[in-house]
């Protein structure tokens, strides 16, 4: 999948991905759109419960929706796919057989987990819905899917932005949820391939973001001697 060759590391694609605001009209192909989806599904969830989905805007009335629910911001407007991913916070009241039965199936999960688990996901969700947390697990989830499909989108060539600056109500009806107070945006990424080249804007020296053991800040953790930076000089 990736344009840069299997020479390119994992580590390599993080470094280099950026936030991009501008795109070519350029379409993404459905093959390769529907490869980065299921590779932004195999992020880990809670409970293996998969409390979040996404749906893959690309219709011009939809897109139009999004940017009206953006502010008019240009990277949804000029991207030629938006994916929206929905927290589902009821997700655990629902009947989720088929998860526990694929895992008996693969091998990963022994019958008896797989037994005991429905109970464990009741008694975990509903001691967060009394303390009216019940969403906080799915938005997790499907946050972790959004990371999982930008690092997988810059590998394949594209651009994309991670998206906060919404209106929730606005978005749930351009997706067609207005009525579901039960299922919840999580985060818009436009997708698509970069109209501009964005420079790394640096990021804060290790030793004032990474710690060890108990939260000092600036104490460095083991392995990050402090370095000199710019407020040093």
């Amino acid at each position: 999948m990736s344009p840069h060759g299997s020479s390119e590391t994992v580590a390599q694609v993080i470094r280099s991905r950026r936030a991009i605001r501008h795109f070519r009209p350029d379409p993404v192909p459905a093959p390769l759109l529907r490869e980065l989806i299921d590779l932004a599904l195999e992020a880990p969830s809670s409970y293996n419960l998969q409390a979040r989905s996404i749906v893959a805007v690309t219709g011009a009335a939809g897109l139009r929706a999004l940017t009206e629910a953006t502010g008019g911001q240009p990277h949804p407007q000029e991207a030629p796919v938006v994916l929206v991913f929905v927290a589902e916070a009821a997700a655990w009241r629902e009947g989720r057989d088929d998860i526990w039965r694929a895992a008996c199936e693969r091998g990963a999960w022994t019958e008896a987990f797989a037994a005991g688990t429905p109970g464990s996901v009741k008694e975990f969700y509903e001691a967060r819905s009394e303390r009216g947390l019940e969403r906080e697990c799915p938005i997790k989830d499907a946050m972790l899917a959004a990371a999982f499909l930008m690092v997988a989108a810059e590998a394949a060539g594209l651009g994309s932005s991670p998206m906060g600056g919404w209106d929730e109500a606005a978005v749930k009806r351009a997706i067609g949820i207005a009525d579901r107070p039960d299922l919840h945006i999580a985060l818009l990424v436009p997708l698509g391939y970069p109209g501009e080249v964005r420079l790394h804007p640096g990021r804060r020296p290790p030793h004032l973001t990474t710690h060890h053991d108990t939260y000092l800040s600036g104490a460095p953790a083991p392995g990050f001697p402090r370095r000199p930076h710019l407020t040093d000089c």
